[in-house]
C-alpha cells in the first residue's frame, strides 16, 4: 500500500527552502569562528595533511590534492569548487597570509585564471601546520564523512587565528559574510590584550588592530566606518589605491599607482580608464600603461602637458574602481548558527576554542602518560620479583592462565599482566631497569603537571599566550594597507607619496622643488651641475630640505611668517627658474624671504629667530599655527634691523650664532625665556661695529660645524672646541675671513655621513660628502669646498641626509678635480698609493699644525 499524504504545497515550498537555505549556510557559504574555514577550505587542508604534504615536503600534483578531497571528503564538484577554492588559498592578493604554497600558474590580480589542475602543484604553508597541529591528541571533535568510510574534524584545532588574519568572504541564502584581512601582529597584540584583561572594551582594542590590513596594500579613507564595524559588526570602509606623480624627461607629469583596492581586477581599472578617456570624461590622459612586474604593480597614467595630476588623480578616483567601498559584515557560523560578531566576540571566541583545544590536548596525553605509567608500574614490580614471575611463567599450561596467575599473584591488572608476558628478555638488564625507572619518573613529573594545568585555567592561558608571541614572531610583518582621513576630508597630502624634496628660492623670489635625485655626487672641489637656469641678474639665495608633507613657514626680512604645505611648491625641473613667489605668497613690498622652517605638526616647541643686529627671540611654536593669508607677526624688530635665520628647537638645546667676520657664539637655549610673537626680543651675541650675524645653528648629536664663505672656502670644526659663553657676549673666532675666504655667508651642523649641498650666485650646484671636508681647528683658515668662476660667490649651503644607493647601481662619479689650496691649505688631490698614504698623512698634518699655529696667532684673545 503506497504512503499517501497531502500537504500544503505553500508550507512544504517553505520548509524544504529553509531547510536548503540552512545547508548552504552551515555546509559551503559561511566560515566558522573557531578556525576561520568554509567546510570545503577544511576538508583541502585535511586531505593535505593525509598526503603528509608539509612545508619541506616535495610538491604534489593539484588533480590529487583535488581528488582525495572529492574522494574522501567534499563530493561537490571537484573542478567546478575544490580547485578554485584551493587556487585561493594559494593567491597572495587574494588572502594576506596564504595557506597553500604554489607552484605553477594560479592565475593573476588581472583576472588571468589558473592553469588547470594537472598542471599545477601545491603544498601547504607553515600556518596551515599550525592550523592543523595536535589533530590527533583528540583536541576536536570528529563525524563520519559523506559515505561513511572514514571520519572528518568537525573544526581545526587553529592556533594560527586565521579568521581574523585573513578574513572570509561568502554568500549564502539571505545573509553574506564579509570579514576583511587583518596584520598578524596587531591580531596577536589584541588576543593577548583580552587574556590579560577580560573585561576590555572594543575601543581598547582598537589601540592595538587599527584597521584591516589588505593583501594589495591601498589606502583606507577614514576611521568611521572601521569604528563601526569592530563595535556592532557591520560597516564599510572606503579604500583607495596608491599613487604618486613622477615628472617625465619631457617635462609630462604621470600618475603613478602602485597598489590597488582588494579583489578589485586590475584589468577591470584599465579598461575603465580607456573608456573614460575615449567618451571624454576624463581628458587629461595622453596614455596609459601597464608596466606591472614580479616586483608589484605599477600601472602608468601619462598626463598631457601642463594638466594638474591632482584633479585628474581626484577624477580616476571618481569614475574607475581605483576607489572602491568595502563592505564589512563579520558574520560566521558560531555554536551551530550564524551570528554577527564585533571585534572583541571574535578575540573572544579564538580564545575560548583554543582553551577548549589545550584542555582536550592536556587530558588525551595525561590519559596516555597516566596508561603508560600504569605498565611500567606493572614491569617494576616484575623486576623486583623477576624469579618468581618466571617460574609462574613456566608453570603455567597457557598464556591466558599465565595471566591470571600473575594478576592474582602479584595483584596486577590485565593490561600490566599481558605487558609482562610480552617482556623481551633484554629487560632483565640493569641498564634497561634504570631506562624503565627514569621513563616512570618522568611520566609522573608530566602527570603532575598535566593535572596541575586542567586545575588552574590561568595556566593554560599562558600557554594560549606563549602560542600566540609565537605567531607574532613568526608571522608579524609591517601593515601594508595605510589609514588616511575621511574622503569628505581627503586631503591633497594623502595623494602625494612623501620624499624628501630640495626647495630653492633665487634672489628675485622665485621658488620651486625638486627631488633629490636631481642631484649625483661629486667629490670636494667638483665644479658642479646646473641647478637653475636663472634669468640675467637673478641668482639663487636659498636651499632648504624637507618632506613633501611637511609645512613651510616662510620667514620674511621685516619679522613676517606666511604659511604653505610643501607639495603646494611647484615641482619643476632642474634647470627651471622656479614660480615667483608673489604669486604664491602675499609679500608686502620690497619684503623677502629670509628664513624657511619644515614642520610636520606644531603641537611641541618653540622657534628661535635670529636678526642681523644680534637680538634673539624665542616664540612657542603653537603660536604660528593658524597665520592669516597676508601674513602674521613672527617679532618685533629694531629700525634697520632685520630676520637672518629662524630655526626649531625643543627648550633645552644649545645655539650658536655666527657672524659675517669669523665669530661664532655659543649659548644655552635656556638663558633665552619664551616670548609673545610680537615681542622684539632680547641680545644674543655683542657685535662689532662692521659686523653682522649670518646664521643661528642648533647642534644636533654627532655633528659639527661647518662654516664656509663667498670665496668658495670653509671648514668643519667639534662644536667642543667652542667655549660656552653666556648670551649676550662677543663669543669667539670662528674662521678667518680677512684675504683668500672672504665674509662668511652660512653655518650648518653636518653629520659625518650627511651630504653638503652649495649654491653660487650664478646659480651652480655642487654636492658633495660632508666627510670629504677634514676637521680643523677652531680657527683655521679652511680648505677649498667649491671651485668658483671668475665674478661668482657662495651665496647659500644645505646639508641633505645621507642616501642608501640602490642595489647594482652604479655610485656617482664626475667629481671634477680642485685646483690647488692657496696660503699653505692642503689641495684635493687623487687618492695616494697605498705606500704613499702614512708619509703624506704625516706631512698634512704637519702643513695643519702649522697653518693653526699661524692662523691662531689671536686665539689668546678671542675670547671675550
Amino acid at each position: 500500500r503506497q504512503d499517501i499524504r497531502e500537504l500544503d504545497v505553500e508550507q512544504e515550498l517553505k520548509d524544504s527552502f529553509l531547510t536548503y537555505a540552512i545547508s548552504v549556510i552551515m555546509d559551503r557559504a559561511l566560515p566558522d569562528v573557531r578556525d576561520g574555514l568554509k567546510p570545503s577550505q577544511r576538508r583541502i587542508l585535511v586531505a593535505m595533511n593525509d598526503l603528509g604534504l608539509n612545508p619541506r615536503a616535495k610538491f604534489r600534483k593539484c588533480a590529487k590534492i583535488t581528488g582525495d578531497t572529492f574522494g574522501n571528503y567534499h563530493p561537490h564538484g571537484a573542478e567546478q569548487v575544490i580547485y578554485p577554492t584551493l587556487v585561493r588559498m594559494a593567491q597572495d592578493f587574494s588572502l594576506r597570509y596564504p595557506l597553500i604554497e604554489k607552484q605553477g600558474n594560479f592565475g593573476s590580480i588581472d583576472g588571468d585564471p589558473p592553469a588547470a589542475m594537472r598542471y599545477t602543484e601545491a603544498r601547504m604553508m607553515p600556518q596551515s601546520v599550525d592550523m592543523l597541529e595536535d589533530l590527533d591528541k583528540d583536541t576536536v571533535d570528529y563525524i563520519p564523512n559523506f559515505d561513511e568510510t572514514t571520519t572528518e574534524p568537525v573544526v581545526l584545532p587553529g592556533k594560527f587565528p586565521n579568521l581574523l588574519c585573513n578574513g572570509s568572504i561568502g554568500i549564502a541564502i539571505g545573509m553574506a559574510t564579509s570579514i576583511p584581512p587583518h596584520n598578524a601582529g596587531e591580531v596577536c597584540d589584541a588576543i593577548i590584550a583580552v587574556i590579560d584583561n577580560p573585561e576590555i572594551k572594543v575601543e581598547g582594542l582598537m589601540k592595538f588592530v587599527q584597521g584591516p590590513d589588505f593583501p594589495t596594500g591601498a589606502m583606507i579613507c577614514g576611521r568611521k566606518g572601521i569604528v563601526e564595524a569592530y563595535r556592532t559588526g557591520r560597516g564599510r570602509v572606503v579604500v583607495r589605491g596608491r599613487a604618486h606623480t613622477e615628472q617625465t624627461r619631457q617635462g609630462k607629469q604621470n600618475i603613478v599607482f602602485t597598489e590597488i583596492p582588494y579583489h578589485v581586477n586590475k584589468t577591470t581599472i584599465k579598461e575603465t580608464i580607456a573608456q573614460l578617456v575615449n567618451d571624454d570624461k576624463i581628458t587629461g590622459i595622453a596614455d596609459l600603461r601597464d608596466e606591472s612586474d614580479r616586483e608589484g604593480i605599477r600601472l602608468v597614467v601619462e598626463l598631457k602637458r601642463n594638466e594638474d595630476p591632482n584633479v585628474v588623480l581626484n577624477q580616476l578616483y571618481k569614475h574607475t574602481p581605483l576607489q572602491e567601498t568595502f563592505p564589512i559584515n563579520m558574520l560566521a557560523i558560531m555554536d551551530g548558527r550564524p551570528v554577527t560578531l564585533n571585534l572583541k566576540q571574535m578575540v573572544a571566541a579564538f580564545i575560548k576554542h583554543r582553551f577548549e583545544v589545550i584542555a582536550r590536548r592536556t587530558r588525551f596525553l595525561l590519559r596516555k602518560a597516566e596508561a603508560r605509567a600504569h605498565i611500567l608500574e606493572g614491569l617494576l614490580i616484575a623486576l623486583d620479583h623477576i624469579d618468581e614471575v618466571i617460574e609462574t611463567i613456566k608453570k603455567s599450561p597457557d598464556v591466558d592462565t599465565a595471566r591470571e596467575r600473575l594478576m592474582k599473584r602479584f595483584k596486577l591488572s590485565e593490561a600490566q599482566a599481558g605487558a609482562i608476558l610480552v617482556m623481551q628478555l633484554q629487560r632483565l638488564t640493569g641498564l634497561e631497569r634504570d631506562k624503565i625507572e627514569a621513563e616512570y619518573k618522568d611520566l609522573q613529573a608530566k602527570i603532575a603537571y598535566y593535572r596541575d594545568l586542567l586545575a588552574h585555567d590561568n595556566l593554560i592561558y599562558d600557554l594560549i599566550r606563549d602560542d600566540v608571541q609565537e605567531m607574532k614572531a613568526r608571522y608579524g610583518d609591517a601593515r601594508r594597507t595605510e589609514i588616511t582621513g575621511e574622503v569628505g576630508e581627503f586631503d591633497m597630502e594623502d595623494l602625494i607619496a612623501e620624499e624628501d624634496v630640495a626647495v630653492t628660492i633665487s634672489h628675485e623670489g622665485y621658488l620651486k622643488r625638486m627631488p633629490l635625485s636631481s642631484y649625483r655626487k661629486q667629490g670636494r672641489g667638483g665644479k658642479g651641475i646646473i641647478g637653475s637656469d636663472a634669468k640675467e641678474g637673478d641668482f639663487l639665495e636659498k636651499l632648504l630640505i624637507a618632506s613633501t608633507h611637511d609645512y613651510f613657514l616662510f620667514f620674511t626680512a621685516q619679522g613676517k611668517v606666511h604659511w604653505l604645505k610643501v607639495y603646494d611648491i611647484p615641482q619643476l625641473g632642474r634647470q627651471a627658474k622656479g614660480r615667483a613667489m608673489v604669486n604664491l605668497l602675499s609679500l608686502e613690498k620690497d619684503d623677502t624671504i629670509t628664513a624657511l622652517v619644515p614642520v610636520r605638526n606644531f603641537e611641541e616647541g618653540f622657534l628661535v629667530m635670529a636678526t642681523a643686529m644680534g637680538t634673539l627671540k624665542k616664540t612657542a611654536l603653537s603660536a604660528f599655527s593658524h597665520p592669516m593669508k597676508k601674513g602674521i607677526i613672527a617679532c618685533g624688530l629694531e629700525k634697520g634691523d632685520h630676520l637672518i635665520g629662524v630655526r626649531h628647537t625643543f627648550g633645552k638645546q644649545e645655539i650658536v650664532l655666527c657672524t659675517r667676520k669669523g665669530r661664532a657664539l655659543r649659548f644655552s637655549e635656556e638663558e633665552c625665556r619664551s616670548m609673545g610673537r610680537g615681542a622684539f626680543g632680547v641680545r644674543g651675541i655683542r657685535l662689532d661695529k662692521d659686523d653682522s650675524v649670518v646664521d643661528i645653528v642648533i647642534p644636533a648629536e654627532n655633528t659639527t660645524l661647518l662654516t664656509v664663505c663667498e670665496n668658495g672656502y670653509g671648514k668643519r670644526t667639534e662644536f667642543s672646541d667652542y667655549t660656552p659663553h653666556h648670551r649676550g657676549t662677543g663669543g669667539v673666532l670662528d674662521i678667518q675671513t680677512e684675504g683668500r675666504n672672504g665674509d662668511v655667508v652660512a653655518a650648518r651642523d653636518v653629520h659625518e655621513d650627511d651630504d653638503v649641498m652649495m649654491i653660487t650666485a650664478k646659480g651652480m650646484i655642487v654636492r658633495t660628502p660632508a666627510a670629504t671636508i677634514r676637521l680643523t681647528g677652531r680657527n683655521a683658515m679652511g680648505v677649498r669646498l667649491i671651485s668658483l668662476e671668475e665674478g661668482d660667490k657662495l651665496v647659500a649651503i644645505a646639508a641633505v641626509p645621507k642616501e642608501e644607493p640602490e642595489e647594482g647601481a652604479p655610485e656617482a662619479s664626475g667629481a671634477a678635480p680642485a685646483p690647488a689650496e692657496e696660503n699653505g691649505a692642503a689641495a684635493a688631490k687623487p687618492e695616494p698609493k697605498a705606500e704613499e698614504k702614512p708619509a703624506k698623512r704625516a706631512k698634512g698634518k704637519a702643513e695643519s699644525l702649522d697653518r693653526d699655529e699661524a692662523d691662531g696667532a689671536e686665539k689668546a684673545s678671542d675670547d671675550l
